[in-house]
């Protein structure tokens, strides 16, 4: 079909797919310019620069209807009253440029401001400080050309870093994260001196940041992003705050949505959310409050994932750019507007030490005598002008018309009052002032350093971080998913599945589970729960696959079935590609299975061969131990058990683990356990091993080693694997008293997950120290004053006797104590000071 086409008036014929491919050139560029992404001189989007605009035209002091401020940004921006409407509701919920007053909505729940008329608004001082500047601006011509408007606003700060934004264009986006105001200005400090300098996100909202990967704040990077979730008791946990851009009701309805889908087990989850976020989530029996708080982060929005985009207008171009970046040009651009600043108030205080001098001459030296018997207007300002040539030396320039005209206009009152020397003072102030400021010039890093820290000095009480930045734990997501669903299975034929009801019932599952299937003919797979799934005939185990697990081991014995020979192997199946058939056996046609078990803790145990009556052996009855076979790969090709067909095989006795104790390490940066080396190495468990923790608090509690437990880092002071034979040893402030208590004593409590409180229960009370060192000796620090203070040291062996873990403990004597720690054993120049009196 060919091209449609038109004629102008006095124009050749246009083609109307070159009209599109202009006009949306034009609609992109306009979209990109003038609508979604930010200017990277003061970091705004033109209805955010035209609000602030508009605000500084109306500002008085007083607070103004917001409704009244759309309608003077209205003749700036040519839009309509719903997107200022909600640009300024979006600023001032920011909390920085922006004074409010009444219901300004929630970022936290969600909810919107009231309408327009009954809020009000006006710029903060810090807006005025940082953002205006009629001398500096660039203007250009609104809309309709009725108005002035700036092109920009001579912003002083990195607001696009403090404020964040985000937009969507055509063809891109930009998403920049809120940093924290104090942080900003301290990094801008350090770029003036030269230092290296780092950015991390800040939210209003709280929680906690995992900035691993965010790169910057440039593309490709990622934020992890997290609510505080607390225990509140066995049965319930309290969710305190929410991730940037998510509301409390988003939250509420996941958690239902996670457990409608089987993914979390809750009774119920109420909003209990006022001047604080609380989030209540009641736990469903026999869940543990560890697995919830897993299972939230997993499958909730209680945790996200943010990728941040840093795209911005730099001459009139969008570019990517990344955090740091945004930063250097902030601070460069505010050097250069100080300069120019610092430029027009030497040229204002260089005009007004010139015309002050003038002046001064004008009326000391009479000069306003010599115009008396002139008659022209010409005449006048030729005499004032030979009166001063005798004196043009003392000035700084030259003197033009302009300022002998400006002489005429000096009252009379003003002459006859003349006070030369109020006008030498004023001079001479001025002059100061001119040296001040050739002074800043001179030194502008300085100057801006200054001018950083000034900012930092009236505006940052009230700003400090928010956000916790810490590294998370990886959840793997089918560990923590509950067992939702029930799997089922058909041994004969062959089939698994969640839908076979009428089959024999396997076991709970969850529908993120892989299962592992072994068969008679030696084949193994693995392969994703599924309504019905065919595996292969003559199923012989099924499990849930457990990836990366070193402990389960499998033993086999299995016929080749080339040579009749009867092999026996022990392997692991830590990780393979799913849904591929692999062979146990070495592969051979008529190679089967005799025996198979599986050892979760890699158990061998002992079996009793039969032999077939017709073998040619000698001994048709014996006794075969795994625990003399290596574990090798699931590849491998075993030990030969026997070259003569096999009659039956009996479990004769259950063996012992041939694996040795598992190492269990604490990582105290995400307070979890792991086998991986991360962090401190507790020790090796074996399997009723326990692991012991106290905390500030005065408690204790002992736990298991399950990977999933969560500990509190931040309130615990020591954490170890638990021996009941040690002693522990405690120092604790008792605050009714005002004084410090020692104690010593052995664990006797050991219900898991129950805190026992060991010190004094009463308000202010708290654990000072802790150990379990055998010879503790103690250090106290005391005295009022600093040049009063002294150390002296307390052997806790040999001063206080070992006692239940109820007890008070040992009043300590001394007052004013300022710490208590341990002394290192490693430090020899610590002196031993002469036994004092302690009770």
């Amino acid at each position: 079909m060919e091209d449609q086409q038109f004629e102008e008036k006095g124009k050749g014929s246009v083609h109307i797919h070159d009209m599109y491919k202009s006009w949306f050139l034009d609609y992109a560029s306009y979209v990109i310019l003038e609508r979604a992404v930010p200017a990277i001189a003061d970091g705004l989007k033109p209805v955010q620069r035209r609000i602030l605009h508009a605000m500084k035209e109306m500002d008085d002091g007083r607070f103004n209807k917001v409704a009244n401020i759309i309608g003077q940004t209205m003749q700036y921006h040519p839009h309509g009253d719903a997107s200022i409407s909600d640009a300024i509701v979006n600023i001032g919920q920011r909390d920085l440029m922006i004074e409010t007053q009444g219901n300004w909505g929630d970022v936290r729940t969600g909810d919107p401001a009231a309408a327009a008329r009954y809020i009000e608004a006006r710029l903060s001082k810090f807006a005025i400080e940082v953002a205006f500047n009629a001398k500096t601006t660039n203007w250009q011509l609104s809309y309709d050309g009725r108005k002035n408007e700036p092109v920009e606003l001579p912003m002083k700060f990195p607001l696009l870093l403090a404020q964040g934004a985000e937009g969507i264009a055509v063809g891109l986006s930009t998403k920049i994260l809120p940093h924290n105001f104090c942080e900003i200005l301290e990094a801008a400090i350090k770029h003036l001196k030269g230092k290296k300098f780092e950015l991390f996100p800040d939210f209003g909202t709280g929680g906690m940041i995992d900035i691993s990967n965010y790169n910057d704040g440039a593309r490709g990077g990622k934020v992890r992003v997290r609510a505080h979730i607390e225990e509140v008791d066995k049965k319930s946990v309290a969710i305190r705050d929410v991730p940037y851009g998510i509301t409390t009701s988003q939250i509420v309805d996941s958690i239902l949505k996670a457990n409608d889908n089987g993914k979390i087990k809750i009774k119920n989850v109420v909003d209990n959310t006022a001047k604080d976020v609380e989030l209540l989530v009641t736990l469903a029996p026999g869940v543990t409050t560890d697995q919830t708080i897993d299972a939230l982060y997993a499958f909730t929005d209680c945790e996200i994932s943010i990728s941040p985009n840093a795209c911005v207008i730099i001459d009139d171009k969008p570019h990517f750019v990344a955090a740091s970046d945004l930063l250097k040009h902030s601070v460069e651009h505010t050097k250069a507007l100080l300069l120019k600043e610092l430029e027009i108030k030497l040229g204002e205080l260089e005009d007004d030490w010139h015309y002050s001098s003038l002046e001064k001459i004008f009326i000391e030296k009479r000069i306003y005598r010599d115009i008396e018997e002139e008659t022209t207007w010409e005449g006048v300002l030729s005499a004032i002008d030979s009166g001063l040539k005798p004196h043009v030396t003392k000035l700084r320039r030259s003197v033009t018309r302009e300022d002998i005209i400006r002489l005429t206009e000096i009252r009379i009152k003003r002459i006859s009052k003349f006070d030369a020397f109020k006008a030498d003072e004023h001079i001479r102030g001025v002059e100061t002032t001119i040296s001040e400021v050739q002074h800043n010039i001179e030194h502008l890093t300085e100057y801006a350093i200054k001018y950083y820290e000034n900012l930092l000095k009236k505006y940052g009480s009230g700003r400090e971080r928010k956000t916790e930045i810490r590294p998370f734990e990886t959840i793997q997501v089918a560990t923590v998913a509950i067992a939702n669903t029930k799997l089922y299975v058909n041994y004969k034929e062959g089939f698994i599945g969640t839908s076979l009801k009428k089959d024999e019932f396997a076991f709970d599952c969850s529908d993120l589970d892989n299962i592992i299937v072994f068969k008679k003919d030696g084949k193994m797979i693995i392969t994703k729960v599924a309504e019905k799934t065919f595996v292969g005939k003559e199923i012989i185990h099924l499990a849930i696959f457990q990836k990366n697990d070193e402990r389960t081991t499998y033993n086999l014995i299995y016929l080749d079935g080339k040579t009749a020979i009867s092999y026996a192997k022990r392997f692991n199946v830590t990780g393979i590609t799913r849904d591929k058939e692999y062979d146990l056996t070495k592969g051979n046609p008529g190679s089967k299975v005799h025996y198979f078990t599986a050892n979760s803790n890699g158990e061998a145990e002992i079996i009793t061969i039969t032999l077939s009556s017709g073998s040619k052996a000698r001994n048709k009855i014996f006794d075969f131990y795994f625990e003399e076979i290596d574990i090798k790969g699931r590849s491998s090709q075993g030990n030969i058990v026997t070259k003569y067909p096999i009659k039956s095989i009996r479990f004769k006795e259950k063996g012992r683990s041939t694996l040795s104790a598992q190492k269990i390490w604490y990582d105290v940066t995400v307070g979890r356990l792991n086998k991986d080396g991360n962090g401190v190495l507790l020790g090796r468990f074996e399997e009723e091993d326990r692991i012991i923790s106290f905390f500030k608090d005065g408690s204790y509690e002992v736990t298991d080693f399950e990977l999933s437990n969560r500990f509190e880092t931040e309130q615990i002071l020591l954490l170890e694997k638990l021996n009941i034979e040690r002693n522990f040893s405690a120092i604790y402030f008792d605050a009714k008293s005002g004084l410090y208590y020692a104690k010593r004593f052995k664990i006797e409590t050991m219900t898991l997950k129950n805190k026992y409180f060991f010190i004094k229960e009463g308000e202010g009370n708290y654990l000072a120290l802790i150990t379990s060192e055998a010879e503790p000796i103690v250090i106290v620090q005391s005295g009022k004053k600093k040049s009063e203070q002294q150390e002296e040291e307390l052997d806790l062996q040999e001063k206080i006797d070992i006692t239940g873990w109820k007890t008070v403990g040992t009043k300590l004597v001394w007052t004013d104590v300022k710490n208590v720690s341990l002394k290192n054993r490693n430090d020899s120049t610590t002196a031993e000071p002469e036994a004092p009196t302690l009770f």
